[in-house]
């Protein structure tokens, strides 16, 4: 006999070859339907409903292999993440104004001011990792947990507040079951409420190299985000995104010099989903240098 699936557990559907791992959030009894799980995917941007039927219980072994593969692809990109800083320090500095300075270790007294982040996010708990990880990246990030329908209402009061270059709005999103129609925005859970995001905070300011916008989450309507004003957004191939995507979007952008216009096939590439889950338009990096450190 199966083991009995309860709020907390962690379990995979049968229906989709166990492809993703799921949390328990919430069992509930629906007319017709029976016993039916609402889950939220540990690592991957994504809410959904089963039957208890098609779920199967995860041991800890298995979860522990999940976790170790999980950690083992996040840690080569926090590493090419780094090589890549290192090679781009270099090249930044041969070519700004700090190649008049002297041989005696002069060179070593530029500052770097990157780019800062606010990030909202309607799912608290994919929030609180993503604050670690801009932590580890060193990334100056305000991030706030704001329901995807309170987003519009509130993002221009928190632009206001912390005026960052960058702004990354993310929660939960997907097509609703059983809609195969992708131009209408009606047809997505939330993807009206990030397009309204994304138009007020194109108000508020309209130049896209001053307040570069992420957008989205999984399935989420990537032409509607972009026409609105968004220059980064998911999803074009409707599909889903991982939790760190937006993340190490920004670490590229935050870390990229102002004179250098990213390439998409680059900057895309510095995601864990690559072009089926995220795209967008050509943008400026923010990275500043400065000349010399203060003396304390």
């Amino acid at each position: 006999m199966a083991p009995k699936i309860a709020p907390g557990d962690v379990v995979a559907r049968i229906s989709h070859r166990q492809d993703i791992l799921f949390r328990v959030m919430e069992i509930c009894q629906v007319e017709g339907k029976g016993e039916q799980a609402i889950l939220r995917g540990l690592d991957i941007r994504l809410v959904a409903d089963a039957p208890l039927s098609d779920l199967v219980k995860k041991n800890p072994s298995e979860i522990s292999r999940s976790r170790q593969a999980y950690i083992r692809k996040n840690s080569d990109l926090m590493r090419r993440v780094f090589e890549r800083r290192a090679e781009e320090q270099s090249r930044n500095f041969m070519r700004g104004p700090f190649t008049m300075v002297g041989g005696s270790g002069e060179e070593k007294d530029y500052f770097e001011l990157p780019g800062s982040v606010l990030h909202l996010d309607g799912d608290k708990d994919y929030l609180d990792i993503c604050r670690t990880t801009y932590h580890q990246l060193g990334i100056k990030a305000n991030t706030m947990p704001v329901p995807e329908k309170k987003q519009p209402e509130l993002v221009v009061g928190y632009l206001k507040q912390y005026k960052p270059n960058i702004l990354i709005l993310t929660g939960h999103d997907g097509l609703i079951k059983n809609n195969k129609e992708f131009r209408d925005v009606k047809n997505y859970r939330h993807s009206r409420y990030f397009v309204e995001a994304v138009t007020k905070a194109r108000e508020y300011e309209p130049n896209k190299d001053n307040l570069i916008i992420f957008a989205g989450a999984c399935q989420s309507h990537y032409e509607a985000l972009i026409e609105a004003g968004a220059n980064f957004a998911s999803s074009p191939g409707r599909v889903l995104i991982h939790a760190f995507d937006p993340v190490f979007l920004a670490e590229k952008l935050a870390y990229t010099s102002i004179f250098d216009v990213l390439s998409l096939r680059d900057i895309l590439s510095n995601t864990i989903t690559g072009t089926e889950g995220v795209g967008g338009i050509e943008t400026r990096g923010c990275l500043r240098l400065g000349f010399p450190k203060g003396s304390y």
